[in-house]
């Protein structure tokens, strides 16, 4: 696949502009309703009152809840639970802590109708890592999700700083995409001795008392290593943790690629795993 780049502002508003071209969806099945900041995604027959808050990804500098679409309602129809999809600002333009706050704004949304216990919070790469930065922030002020699913999160810039991976041929995301999404994201260069609070989920040095979680990731992503550390550390603390490995996974492969037998069976598992909590 082509590297994109996107330093460029203007492939930014580009692949941006695309993203917000795209028309929901009218599935028979679920309801899809738009609202400022949020894709609602409601089954028409519920199961369950779980929610899921789910974050998109995009390297945190390009990307919107609109790609998700179809993995949405296909999440909501499978289990027939509610899916809210959140909206947030993207870097360089708003760098952190724009999205997280964005996301936070979501949950505050969300819990005006729903117990923190009844909903998990996901996502993929950028929205993965903003999802376990959500989580950390969230317990730190008191509220605990009922899980965290995140596919090939993007959790650590000290993989950004890493210059020996730039040749390492990654598909789809590579270290020097992984490079500007991170110092667009905190304004600086990635893998500063300190970085902000709730800026860099791998950072964290106390990970216990964080909700069951599930990690995916291909054994060819970029992300596999620091979200292997990442699972090792959540056992270490006492935390639920399913590592899930894909062999011969590039980065997201389940979104560009979800009629594969291949993505199929991983999204199948990895929806077995959030229905438990329905």
């Amino acid at each position: 696949m082509p590297r994109l780049p996107l330093h460029r502002a203007w492939v930014r508003r580009l692949v941006r502009a695309g993203t917000a071209r795209m028309r929901p969806p009218s599935p028979p099945d679920v309801a899809v309703e738009l609202r400022p900041g949020l894709r609602v995604y409601r089954p028409r027959t519920p199961r369950s009152d779980l929610t899921l808050l789910w974050i998109h990804g995009g390297g945190l500098v390009i990307g919107g809840a609109a790609q998700d679409d179809r993995f949405c309602v296909a999440t909501a129809g499978e289990l027939g639970i509610t899916v809210v999809s959140a909206e947030y600002r993207l870097a360089p333009e708003n760098p952190y802590p724009a999205a997280l706050d964005d996301c936070h704004t979501a949950w505050r949304w969300l819990r005006g109708d729903v117990a923190a216990d009844r909903v998990v919070v996901g996502g993929q790469s950028a929205g993965g890592g903003l999802a376990a930065a959500l989580v950390q922030r969230l317990r730190d002020e008191g509220e605990r999700p009922r899980a965290q699913w995140l596919f090939c999160p993007m959790l650590d810039d000290r993989t950004a700083a890493r210059r020996d991976l730039d040749g390492a041929g990654h598909r789809v995301w590579d270290n020097r995409l992984n490079r500007f999404g991170w110092r667009s994201y905190l304004g600086t260069e990635p893998g500063a001795a300190v970085v902000p609070l709730y800026a860099v989920p791998a950072r964290r040095d106390d990970v216990s008392g964080l909700p069951d979680t599930w990690i995916g990731v291909g054994d060819i992503d970029l992300f596999h290593d620091e979200a292997a550390e990442y699972a090792r550390r959540l056992r270490s603390a006492g935390v639920a943790t399913t590592f899930h490995v894909v062999p011969g996974g590039p980065h997201g492969f389940e979104a560009w690629a979800p009629s594969t037998g291949f993505s199929r069976g991983y999204l199948a598992t990895a929806r077995a795993w959030l229905g438990r909590f329905r």
